[in-house]
């Protein structure tokens, strides 16, 4: 039954789901602060192509806010626009459309928001507001000032059915297991501590079909660069992988057989990037409520780069990009979220657009839309530096945090996070593809070395990468690298990485909490440290390696020098700590990264010259036979 505009108008704020059990506290016309409120419109006529010819949108006007936020198109004569209250008090809205003669797209509303209670935001994390950068610019936090230190995991296959959302609420003791859901995988990371997961919104162009993973159709144009599908064979590939098999590509439809964007009959596989499936993302938003519910802010990502060489061959990029973006914040951008313009794991030639390429579609976005209506941070995963790669400020408009990644997983990355932690005005900083726990890859071998997956050196890598990266500036928090990023499902072969219920149980997964219990060990005084490894000596074993893990020390301190972290990578060296106060003593406290817990408080002093001479290693006396951390405080 097709109800009036007029109707579906007035049905504002309905999800069609229970409302959370506290919502019944609320009276008539209210609204919780950050929660998610749907207003659906229905045009009055149709469209040959709705998702190309329609924009609608809500002037939306409360406490401290008054912006346009656009809405999206959900298929048939339906549109809707998601909104929140970012703040206690009277708010109004007001539809607008570029389609002035269709009268479904009028009319207006208001609603009062309430605070939650602070037993019901301890309840979930997302109801102190949406991330923000601290005040220094170098770290995140939560919009009432709480620090948020992002702890994620990598599932960057997660949107779609290789990890199926279920709707079935997991046992208290789930392990992960082959056949398991999207639910199970989170309330498993939750219990250890976790607060995100990466993964890429759409794959348009993948399919396990007749073409291989990474093929070029008959223009000579790559369609796709694609993650294999091992164990499946492709007879008209035209690239093999290197064991000279010619192997399909992942198939990335959702659990009902969508994909995101329709696909031509008779285009060797080509998606139409001017016609988006609602469908597809209607399973997206399940998990994406999910999440939130869970208390996740998320690590949204547009599309990996293979797409975009046929993307930009055949249809309008910047206005067509644009399009596609604007559609994934419209629908997506009212919860809490890091939001990525494209996965950018890699720039290869024929494979993917150039930075440049991007930054340019990006920033058309950026000048024709505006920026993300509710402030959430705004970057990509990048292959080095999105700083080396698109620029800072007025460089790349659109980019309002930082990030390293992919290329390279060693000791060589971390001038490129301190070289972030210097800029200015200064961005929140993350490491989004550090060493892959579990993953025989060329480029995930420190010193050329490739450990048994899950063994005490495999887990070490990857501990090492959380440690050295976060005390190298990158305060925003740490992403978790996770081998089984690709999803390989039940029945399928694992290949070159293991299915996604092995990866899960990886020692280095758990120990993430031990990361972010250290970091806040004193609150949220963390966001206040400063780059100080130079004032190590010495800062490194003779002749460490560069692409290694091996040797290496690592400090911040606040600029007060009465408040430091420190770690000692494997075969680290005990150190002389310049810079502190003279003649002031300190407590030292010994962390195993390991398990997560504290030593018993040591006191050191400074000598007159600000010299702290570090104290014997809890193992290994003057040199670590084990990595350790460890917090310097000021006794007063």
């Amino acid at each position: 039954m097709n109800l009036p505009s007029r109707l579906l108008l007035a049905i504002a704020f309905a999800w069609g789901f229970q409302p959370p059990a506290s919502a019944a506290r609320l009276q008539s016309g209210e609204v919780h602060v950050w929660e998610v409120q749907e207003i659906t419109l229905a045009s009055a006529r149709e469209y040959a192509n709705p998702y190309v010819d329609v924009e609608c949108w809500v002037e939306l006007e409360g406490p401290g806010f008054q912006k346009r936020v656009h809405g999206f198109w959900d298929g048939g004569r339906l549109f809707r626009v998601r909104v929140v209250a970012t703040q206690p008090g009277e708010w109004t809205w007001r539809v607008g459309s570029n389609q002035k003669d269709d009268a479904g797209f009028t009319g207006a509303g208001k609603f009062r928001a309430v605070a939650w209670s602070p037993a019901e935001i301890d309840q979930n994390a997302n109801r102190r507001g949406f991330l923000r950068a601290s005040a220094n610019g170098h770290a995140l936090r939560y919009a009432d000032g709480t620090p948020f230190f992002l702890v994620g995991d990598t599932w960057l296959a997660a949107s779609t059915w290789r990890l199926p959302y279920k709707g079935a609420q997991p046992a208290a003791d789930y392990v992960p297991a082959e056949g398991i859901s999207f639910e199970e995988a989170v309330a498993w990371r939750k219990r250890q501590g976790y607060n995100s997961v990466s993964f890429i919104a759409a794959f348009p162009n993948w399919a396990a079909d007749q073409y291989g993973a990474t093929y070029a159709n008959k223009d000579g144009v790559f369609l796709r660069n694609a993650w294999e599908k091992f164990g499946t064979w492709a007879p008209n590939a035209k690239i093999s992988t290197p064991d000279g098999a010619t192997t399909t590509g992942k198939d990335m439809h959702d659990e009902s057989g969508n994909r995101p964007f329709e696909v031509f009959a008779d285009r060797e596989g080509l998606a139409n990037f001017d016609r988006v499936n609602p469908a597809y993302f209607r399973s997206l938003d399940r998990k994406m409520r999910h999440l939130s519910e869970q208390g996740f802010a998320p690590f949204l990502e547009t599309i990996r780069r293979d797409n975009a060489p046929s993307w930009k061959r055949y249809f309008d990029f910047n206005e067509s990009y644009a399009r596609f973006v604007q559609y994934l914040i419209a629908r997506y951008g009212a919860y809490n979220l890091v939001f990525s313009g494209i996965h950018l794991d890699w720039i290869p030639k024929d494979f993917s657009l150039t930075a440049d390429e991007f930054n340019e579609a990006l920033t058309f976005h950026h000048r024709k839309y505006g920026p993300m209506p509710f402030g959430q941070p705004y970057t990509t995963l990048i292959d080095r530096s999105t700083y080396k790669v698109f620029g800072h400020g007025a460089q790349a408009p659109w980019l309002t945090m930082h990030t390293v990644g992919n290329k390279p997983r060693n000791h060589a990355i971390y001038a490129s996070i301190e070289e972030l932690f210097r800029l200015e005005p200064a961005y929140p900083a993350a490491n989004l593809e550090p060493y892959y726990t579990g993953w025989n890859h060329n480029i995930n071998r420190p010193g050329g070395e490739t450990p048994d997956e899950n063994s005490e050196r495999d887990n070490y890598f990857a501990r090492a990468m959380m440690y050295g990266s976060v005390l190298s500036g990158a305060l925003a928090g740490h992403v978790h690298g996770t081998a089984a990023y690709d999803m390989t499902s039940t029945g399928e072969s694992a290949g070159w990485r293991p299915h996604i219920w092995t990866a899960l149980r990886y020692e280095s997964g758990a120990q993430m909490r031990h990361l972010k219990t250290f970091v806040l060990s004193e609150g949220a005084r963390y966001q206040e440290l400063t780059l100080a490894s130079q004032d190590l000596e010495p800062r490194s074993i003779p002749n460490a390696l560069a692409d290694g893990l091996d040797g290496w020390s690592f400090l911040m301190r606040t600029p007060g020098k009465d408040f430091a972290l420190l770690y000692f990578e494997n075969s680290a060296l005990a150190t002389r700590l310049r810079g502190f106060k003279p003649g002031s003593n300190y407590q030292w406290t010994w962390f195993d990264p390991r398990g997560g817990q504290w030593s018993a408080p040591l006191r050191v002093r400074a000598d007159g010259s600000g010299v702290i001479a570090s104290p014997a290693f809890p193992e290994g006396g003057k040199q670590a036979r084990r990595d350790v951390a460890a917090r310097l405080l000021e006794i007063r």
